[in-house]
């Protein structure tokens, strides 16, 4: 069995040993080398020829995101940025996000040294998912933003305006679901939408700090209005609504006061938002030829089955293709 070779970078040599044993503990994956910096990691990329990279945003001579954005231009290659989750580190990790970074994983504490096992488990099946996903390099001077996911989303895009000027299937919500690769495949949809387009919700499995950094920067590029939802808050022609990171949101209210519902109920699919919630909270509101779905890249099953009950009713679905997710 090939093992997916994984080069370690980051300054902090207890994060090193962390993520060292953390990735050690399987068979099919081997931590091949270690970094303290981008120059020492130019050099151990030519000498390990890893599969993935770990990669610190903050360190000494280069931060992480100029080191990725050199990386993406000159040599791309799947990268898992390692991060802290709060506010600050968000916004830096949504454009490492943007450079091409496959995934992120929360920077693991000093606690975890004692009993990494659920850690262990997470930073694996990113590891796992960054192995086999496109990477979509850059080109210099400007990025360019990853063009098989602009060509599907510009036909998603297409398809999604069709449908609402269609006389007959004017869609009061459209309703987008995505994962691993969708902040970016959700922002290049977003943005060709007219600032009169129904409303959307969305559903971005993100962590809890990220949700409203994630939404501003959309907000910062879209012609509609782009805000995290909050609880009770209507739902407006011209708006979309992120689902807060570790809050269901589904669709309440009636027909002409529309609005979100947030909720703290268990996870579904292991993960809170869920798309599945979304979507379902569909069906008890809405007639088919009301609404549009979309399920945008990423792994697992999380909107497959509100995909399909949807589609069942007779609702207009779109699924972005394997040739076009990042993963």
């Amino acid at each position: 069995m090939k093992k997916i070779r994984v080069l370690i970078v980051d300054d902090s040599a207890l994060i090193r040993q962390i993520l060292t044993t953390a990735l050690n503990m399987n068979d099919d994956i081997e931590v091949v080398g270690t970094a303290v910096d981008p120059f020492e990691a130019r050099d151990k990329i030519k000498q390990l020829h890893p599969d993935v990279l770990t990669l610190d945003v903050e360190m000494p001579k280069m931060d992480g995101i100029a080191f990725l954005e050199n990386l993406m231009r000159l040599r791309p290659m799947p990268v898992v940025m390692v991060s802290t989750l709060t506010t600050k580190s968000s916004n830096v990790t949504l454009r490492a996000l943007e450079l091409g970074a496959i995934d992120f994983i929360a920077k693991p504490s000093a606690t975890l040294k004692g009993d990494i096992s659920g850690f262990a488990l997470e930073v694996q099946e990113k590891i796992r998912l960054a192995s086999n996903a496109n990477v979509f390099g850059l080109s210099a001077p400007k990025p360019i933003a990853k063009p098989r996911v602009v060509e599907k989303a510009n036909a998603i895009n297409s398809t999604v305006k069709k449908k609402i000027r269609a006389a007959d299937g004017f869609a009061h919500i459209i309703a987008i679901g995505a994962s691993t690769g969708g902040t970016e495949a959700i922002k290049v949809v977003l943005q060709d939408l007219p600032a009169d387009s129904p409303p959307v919700l969305i559903v971005q499995h993100i962590p809890e700090s990220f949700s409203a950094s994630f939404a501003s920067r959309l907000n910062d590029c879209c012609q509609m209005t782009v805000v995290e939802a909050k609880n009770n808050q209507p739902i407006l022609r011209g708006t979309a609504y992120v689902a807060p990171g570790n809050r269901h949101i589904l669709l309440a209210g009636s027909p002409g006061a529309y609005r979100c519902r947030l909720e703290n109920s268990p996870k579904v699919n292991r993960h809170r938002p869920a798309v599945d919630v979304m979507f379902n909270s569909l069906l008890s509101k809405l007639q088919p030829n009301e609404m549009i779905a979309v399920i945008l890249t990423g792994m697992g099953a999380d909107g497959a089955a509100g995909l399909k009950s949807l589609h069942d009713k007779g609702v207009y679905t779109i699924v972005q293709n394997e040739a076009s997710s990042v993963v």
